[in-house]
């Protein structure tokens, strides 16, 4: 049997990439896994050869110590590969496809999969509606941030790529497919960006960059990204976003001298619940206030798309509300002005095949604006330390060499 190795969550602060088990059709008791689908059996199941894998900032969120993630599970639920193995009930993936794995598992039998509603599946999580590899609370699908990774109901999951070569010279952009990419588009398209739309985008890590990507390519007058950190800022202006830097002031103050007005007809929260403060505050934690910002900055009638990761557990909260996914909003504000939220998971299905055609017709350069880089399995350690530092890059893991990163 093949042999595999895996980026392995050993507590708060810390990764480490392990000798793991070889993917079976099974799925195996561990941590993190749900006694309720220890010894289930995944003969729909197909197990791929990784060839690209990101790190994620809701990995982030875990390997912080900001969720509920127990030690020894393995990480990571954006992957890519090559299909080295089907189980006996698969009758369309074939060995040697390339294929793309949403993050969201789901099963295409139940009533949520059947309305599209991928991110919310009932019967592959036995804690809560909807599931995703190597993640806390997830139902215990192992992650696929290693070499080898098993995909359930491969035949409903598995996006194939057309032509093997042109997916491979643009396999830095098609790997965003299994979440950022589809992420941020869903971020924008639930916001009701349209042509000539003005948003604003709160957050410059590789979701709010891709969701200002996605904004330009829905036909968006004029995207505004906000953060502080002064190299993603210059990222996104560095495919044609207006900018500005929340350390320096109110967020309305700073986008009326963008626009000429205080308001946007959309904003997208790409933050999530570690979010700091702006103006004076901007080095305070303060889980609520991207979402009090954008209701304050979005026009009465407009939308907030939230893909941002809210949890119902985050033991390192500042306060006893926010330990439970409990914030302080400001939803009378959001009520008077009629606004629209519109929260959860990315179903990726309902969005990855025509994003995948965007990229491979040059419609959009993904992985430019979010700075892909790639870097070897052994090398996930010092790329989680270089993310967590604020880095203007989107890290690629390549564990079977690939990406060509040595």
């Amino acid at each position: 049997m093949t042999g595999n190795r895996g980026v392995v969550y050993q507590g708060p602060g810390r990764v480490e990439v392990q000798d793991i088990a070889y993917p079976e059709f099974e799925l195996k008791d561990g941590p993190g896994v749900n006694p309720a689908n220890v010894g289930r059996k995944v003969p729909h199941g197909a197990i791929l050869k990784v060839v690209a894998t990101n790190i994620c900032g809701s990995d982030q969120h875990m390997v912080r110590g900001r969720t509920t993630a127990p030690e020894g599970m393995v990480l990571g639920h954006e992957i890519t590969g090559e299909v080295v193995e089907t189980g006996p009930d698969v009758e369309f993936v074939k060995v040697g496809d390339l294929v793309s794995v949403p993050f969201n598992i789901s099963c295409g039998r139940c009533v949520n999969c059947k309305a599209r509603r991928t991110e919310i599946c009932l019967n592959v999580n036995p804690d809560r509606p909807g599931s995703a590899y190597g993640y806390v609370d997830m139902g215990g699908w192992v992650g696929g941030q290693a070499q080898y990774a098993l995909v359930p109901y491969a035949d409903w999951n598995l996006l194939k790529f057309p032509d093997r070569d042109q997916a491979m010279e643009k396999m830095l952009d098609l790997t965003m497919l299994s979440d950022i990419f589809p992420t941020g588009y869903h971020g924008c398209v639930t916001a009701g960006v349209t042509v000539g739309s003005t948003v604003y985008i709160a957050g410059a890590g590789p979701v709010g960059l891709a969701a200002a990507a996605s904004a330009r390519l829905l036909g968006a007058a004029v995207v505004i990204v906000g953060d502080s950190k002064k190299e993603r800022l210059a990222q996104a202006r560095g495919f044609g976003c207006e900018t500005i830097d929340i350390s320096e002031g109110d967020p309305g103050d700073l986008i009326e001298q963008v626009l000429g007005a205080p308001e946007v007809d959309c904003a997208v929260d790409a933050v999530g619940f570690e979010a700091h403060g702006s103006g004076d505050k901007a080095g305070e934690e303060a889980p609520a206030s991207v979402l009090n910002d954008a209701m304050d900055v979005t026009r009465a009638g407009g939308s907030i798309g939230i893909p941002g990761l809210y949890v119902t557990g985050d033991p390192g909260a500042s306060d006893e509300a926010a330990k439970v996914g409990s914030l302080s909003i400001r939803f009378g504000l959001g009520w008077s002005k009629s606004h629209a939220f519109f929260t959860g998971q990315c179903p990726v299905m309902k969005y990855h095949r025509q994003l995948m055609m965007a990229i491979l017709n040059d419609r959009v350069q993904i992985a430019k604006a979010v700075n892909a880089v790639a870097i070897s399995l052994e090398d996930a350690p010092e790329g989680y330390q270089a993310f967590d530092k604020g880095a203007a890059s989107k890290y690629v893991l390549d564990p079977n060499g690939y990406l060509g990163s040595g």
